[in-house]
This record gives structure tokens, C-alpha cells and sequence, in this order.
């Protein structure tokens, strides 16, 4: 029965997958993948499988290939071991009703030789990001990466086709292509930080070019229904991640596109800072009103949303779905406590970003209502 009042009750058709309410759980870095083999293991089998009653699952972000790495203890998704490990995952998740979709994601410059065996990291052009890498000593600052050729650029779109080929092997329900930050998509997407002159560069459709490649290529090793995308156009103002006059209009170009492919969904991710005075100020902080129009199909929106605004979004058309990220790690039973009025427990930052089981699979569920919806 439809909540009107509520929506994010609500079910709905994502692509090809039904589900039965809209609050997504968002794809957050755990770093809990402590081995060599980059392999899912034991306690990620529990946290997710906790976390089930969101309408989908989104996994942390996941390297679709070894040039792809870009923190440590992250898992991966291009051996057959790493698939295997993933099923173990996946069918925890469904044995407790959930619904999964796995995060893939190549991080380009913003990764670091240490965590690459040495070999520089790979971007559009020969442009330092200038950021922080996490590498297994500690925090590095980047450096300036290799220019990929179109070579590389082909071997990467067919490293995310072999990954999406291995998700289905591994039992998820779908894949999502992970765009935001500063990962490789956006390298491409930022005139400042993208000045081929090929086929790649100099134009919004080359810029985008090799997004629609990686799509297509991810649609044609599955189906559109089981694929879904990412997006940040609100970043600016993170190292040499700064908009100029032709990102937005970059952006429009590619969300136009994406449309065209039926996707499962596209998610848009609000921005993290004041966009007051910038090229992007137009996106204000709720980046779906401003793409509504250019989207026909499902859209998530990312980035700080509460019950409350998160239900408001969806009833005035500007959301399908909402994505939730730290407020599921510290309440694995995050539905049942919208549902019920209970209290959100509050999270430990400090183990959010690696260790064991404190912090990751200990925090209980609720237990009394405060109320009812």
C-alpha cells in the first residue's frame, strides 16, 4: 500500500529489480578487506547481511581491475577468488531478504605507486590531482600520473565489461559504475585536468566519451536494468578538482546521454562545500532539482538527507530514491528505525576507516519505538 506521506516506504522499479522501499544504503569505504587477494571476507559477509533491509545495498567502492587500486584494504573484483569472496557476501544478503549491487570504481590519479607495485597511476593527461593518497605507510601526496593512451583507455572499458561479467558470477543483483570524487571519471569530465586532443578531450562528447564507453560496455556483458551510475557534478574545489565554465555544461551533456540507455538508475551525489560564487552555483545543494528535467528514468539522490527531506524530495518529484551513507553504519536496522520513530544511534568516527569488528559489525539494533509513522 502507498504511503504518500511517507515515500520512502514506497516500493519501486529500479531497472529490473523491485524494490520494497526507497532508502538506499549508500556505497562508504570500510577498509576492512585485510589481505593480500583484496578478498571480501567473514565480517563484510556480516555487515552487509545486517544492513538487508535497505531497499538496495550499494558496496563500497570496488577495483574492477590491479591498475585500478587506489587505497589499501579495499576489496576488488577481477580475480575469480575475489568473485568467490563476493558470493559469500551476496548470498548472506539475500538469504536475509536484501537486495545488492556492487560499486565499481577506478580511482585514476588519485591513487598512489605504492599501492600500483611501483608504476605510476593513470589519468587523462600528466596532471597531478593534488591530493592525499592512503598507501600502506600512510598518507603520500599524489603525484603526477601517466597519460593514458587510447590503448589503456580501451583495456580499462574492457576491465569494467570482465568485472560486471564476474558480478553476475558472484550473484549480485546489478552494478553500479562508480563517477564521483576524485576518481578517473571525473579526471576525464574536468577540462582543467583532461587536455587531450584526441577523441577524449576538448569537447563535452569527447570529454564524456569515455563514460559512455564504460556503460556501454557494462550494458552490453549484462543488461541496462542491472546497471546503474554515479555522479559528483557538484565537486569543485578539492585539490586540482575545480569547475570551470564548461563542467556543468559537461555534465548536462552526459546526464542528457545516460538517459537514452535505460538505466537502472542514476545517482547524483550533493556537493561537499559552498558552491556560492562558483561555476556550479546554479546545482544549489539539492543537485537532482537541477537534473530532473534532463533524466527520464530513476534518480538517487546522495548527500545528507534526513527522513524528513529525504521523504520531502520524493513527494515533490525531484527524487526516486534517497542513498543514506553514515547513517548506516552505526544502525544496521536504519528502515525499521524510520519506520518506527526510534532514536538514530551515533557512529564512531574513528573506527570508520579500517580496524576489526568494533565499529563495523557491533552496533546493535533498536529496540523500543518512540512512536509510530
Amino acid at each position: 500500500m502507498s504511503n504518500p506521506n511517507h515515500p520512502l516506504f514506497n516500493s519501486i522499479l529500479l531497472g529490473e529489480l523491485e524494490l520494497p522501499n526507497r532508502i538506499i544504503m549508500a556505497s562508504m569505504t570500510r577498509a576492512r578487506t585485510d589481505n593480500l587477494g583484496m578478498v571480501p571476507n567473514a565480517l563484510q559477509e556480516q555487515y552487509y547481511a545486517q544492513r538487508a533491509s535497505a531497499g538496495l545495498i550499494l558496496t563500497e567502492g570496488t577495483w574492477p581491475s590491479r591498475e585500478s587500486v587506489g587505497f589499501i584494504n579495499v576489496p576488488g573484483l577481477y580475480t575469480q577468488e575475489q568473485a568467490d569472496g563476493w558470493r559469500r557476501v551476496t548470498d548472506a544478503v539475500h538469504k536475509a531478504g536484501g537486495r545488492i549491487f556492487v560499486q565499481l570504481g577506478h580511482t585514476g590519479s588519485s591513487s598512489h605507486p605504492d599501492l600500483l607495485d611501483g608504476a605510476p597511476p593513470l589519468a587523462p593527461s600528466a596532471i597531478n590531482p593534488g591530493l592525499k593518497a592512503f598507501t600502506p605507510s600512510g598518507f603520500k601526496d599524489t603525484v603526477t600520473p601517466r597519460a593514458m593512451d587510447v590503448s589503456d583507455i580501451a583495456r580499462t572499458v574492457e576491465d569494467y565489461a570482465k568485472a560486471t561479467l564476474l558480478a553476475q558470477t558472484a550473484g549480485f543483483d546489478g552494478v553500479e559504475l562508480h563517477g564521483i570524487n576524485t576518481f578517473l571519471i571525473p579526471t576525464f569530465l574536468y577540462e582543467n585536468l583532461n587536455r587531450r586532443t584526441d577523441n577524449y578531450g576538448g569537447s563535452a562528447e569527447n570529454r564524456a566519451r569515455i563514460v559512455l564507453e564504460i556503460v556501454d560496455a557494462m550494458v552490453g556483458t549484462w543488461t541496462s536494468g542491472r546497471v546503474g551510475i554515479k555522479l559528483s557534478p557538484a565537486l569543485t574545489g578539492v585539490g586540482n578538482f575545480v569547475a570551470d565554465r564548461e563542467t556543468l555544461a559537461t555534465f548536462e551533456y552526459l546526464v542528457g546521454q545516460l538517459s537514452k540507455r535505460h538505466l537502472a538508475y542514476l545517482q547524483l551525489m550533493n556537493p561537499v562545500n559552498d558552491l556560492a560564487g562558483t561555476h556550479l552555483e546554479v546545482l544549489g545543494q539539492d543537485v537532482t532539482k537541477h537534473f530532473r528535467a534532463l533524466y527520464a528514468g530513476s534518480l538517487i539522490a546522495n548527500g545528507g538527507y534526513t527522513f524528513e527531506t529525504g521523504n520531502a524530495l520524493i513527494r515533490n518529484g525531484f527524487a526516486d530514491a534517497i542513498a543514506f551513507a553514515a547513517p548506516f553504519i552505526s544502525n544496521p536496522d536504519l528502515v525499521e528505525r524510520f519506520r518506527g520513530n526510534l532514536e538514530l544511534s551515533l557512529s564512531d568516527r574513528d573506527t570508520y576507516y579500517g580496524g576489526g569488528a568494533a565499529g563495523y559489525i557491533d552496533y546493535p539494533v533498536a529496540a523500543e519505538p518512540l512512536g509510530t509513522r
